[in-house]
């Protein structure tokens, strides 16, 4: 796809170095491919794609249910349209990381994390989840990297210990987990600072921090979470929860109201839309309709 300017690997390598910084990047959560191109316009420094955003957009709770193959393909269409690097949630790996390492890094993705609870996974912010035993969730990390091709294409390593078997216990997965050599270590629902802070003076990987709306997690900002020695923040579903609270105010005017003109303020205009998808560099340029054609439903 020739949608960006930066093809795979120069989006992995410029991640990697942004990452050499001290300065906090910052992934919200595209729920399709136009959301991704907003959040490239307003300048964030990534996109997350999240597993349970994929599963709600399906109809069905993020419980592993979803499929290698549901998942690329909207990782793919999203990845595509931004210069910007995309981070997508691989569950529990699929069953198989290496194929889901070898799929996602082949259709463009710039890394993915891997967590480490059962098959039949929970969203990370309930209760009563079930982790599967250190020696696997290690095993697992070692077949990831070494599927990979691209040294720069991220395996982040989840945690959701903390949770199921507390702090100290979530630090020492934390410690195998770099060493099986993953880049990037995620510990999903800490609490508090004090605890965002005891990772951070336990780990020497770079750490992401999910500031999910709604969970177990106190919402810090971006000065706080860069202060506590973060790496990457993402909103997971931040948009699409702001997207559907907007749809179901929507309807329920139209079904009140008999019409749409109490809420067009509400609206994205037609203009603004043609804005964000280009409109008339496509309708100038035959090169990129030909492209689109070719290669636009790989």
């Amino acid at each position: 796809m020739h949608f960006t300017k930066k093809n795979p690997s120069q989006k992995r390598e410029e991640l990697k170095n942004k990452l050499k910084s001290k300065k906090i990047l910052k992934f919200p959560g595209a729920f399709n491919a136009l959301n991704a191109k907003l959040i490239t316009e307003i300048s964030f420094d990534g996109i997350y794609i999240s597993g349970a955003v994929m599963a709600n957009d399906l109809g069905i709770p993020d419980i592993g249910l979803t499929t290698l193959k549901e998942v690329s393909y909207r990782a793919n269409q999203i990845s595509r349209v931004t210069d910007l690097p995309s981070i997508v949630d691989a569950d529990t790996g699929f069953g198989n990381c290496k194929t889901t390492i070898q799929t996602f890094e082949k259709l463009g993705l710039t890394g993915c994390h891997i967590e480490d609870q059962v098959e039949q996974k929970r969203c990370g912010h309930l209760d009563n989840k079930e982790i599967i035993s250190l020696n696997e969730m290690v095993k697992k990390i070692e077949i990831a990297v070494k599927s990979r091709k691209d040294k720069n294409f991220l395996v982040i390593a989840r945690t959701d210990a903390n949770i199921v078997e507390g702090i100290e216990k979530t630090i020492e997965r934390i410690k195998a987990y770099e060493d099986a050599g993953a880049d990037v270590i995620f510990p999903e629902a800490m609490r508090n600072e004090k605890e965002f802070e005891k990772i951070r003076k336990n780990s020497n990987n770079y750490l992401l921090a999910n500031m999910t709306e709604f969970g177990k997690t106190k919402i810090l900002s971006v000065s706080e979470l860069e202060n506590l020695g973060y790496s990457i923040v993402i909103y997971p579903v931040t948009t699409q929860r702001l997207a559907m609270k907007s749809v179901e105010d929507g309807l329920r005017a139209i079904m009140k109201d008999g019409h749409q003109n109490n809420i067009i303020d509400k609206m994205q205009t037609r203009k603004r839309l043609y804005e964000l998808l280009e409109y008339e560099k496509y309708n100038t340029s035959e090169n990129i309709i030909t492209d689109f054609k070719i290669n636009g439903h790989k």
